[in-house]
């Protein structure tokens, strides 16, 4: 999965939307105003912060060289994948999938209503 793929599919989800909020090359993708997904444009390896529940956050770098705790995150919280490694992009796709419940799971009532009316 490429950037360009792995922006579009997190556009696709309900309530998202991408901003730079901390700089012209660090793109962040949000549900309903929450970050969920984060990465630099300019690094030299495409990777992505991605919010996980900590205790398969753990599990995840156990078993994959490509997941580490989240670069400048909570790592409790947060795991840092290489795009460019040897996840295929079903697995990848899951994990996006992941970050993106594990985010509105934390949505307000009146928010998760409002992304469940979109």
């Amino acid at each position: 999965m490429d950037i360009l793929q792995f922006r579009a599919y997190c556009l696709e989800k309900k309530g998202t939307s991408e901003d730079f909020p901390f700089d012209e090359v660090t793109l962040c993708l949000r549900v309903m105003g929450k970050i969920f997904a984060i990465t630099g444009l300019d690094a030299e390896r495409f990777t992505v912060n991605l919010k996980c529940d900590p205790e398969y956050a753990v599990e995840l770098r156990e078993s994959h060289a490509e997941v580490q705790p989240g670069w400048h995150m909570n790592k409790t919280h947060w795991n840092t994948v290489d795009f460019e490694g040897s996840l295929d992009g079903a697995l990848l796709r899951k994990f996006i999938d992941h970050s993106y419940d594990q985010v509105v799971k934390t949505l307000k009532k009146a928010q998760k209503e409002a992304l469940a009316q979109m």
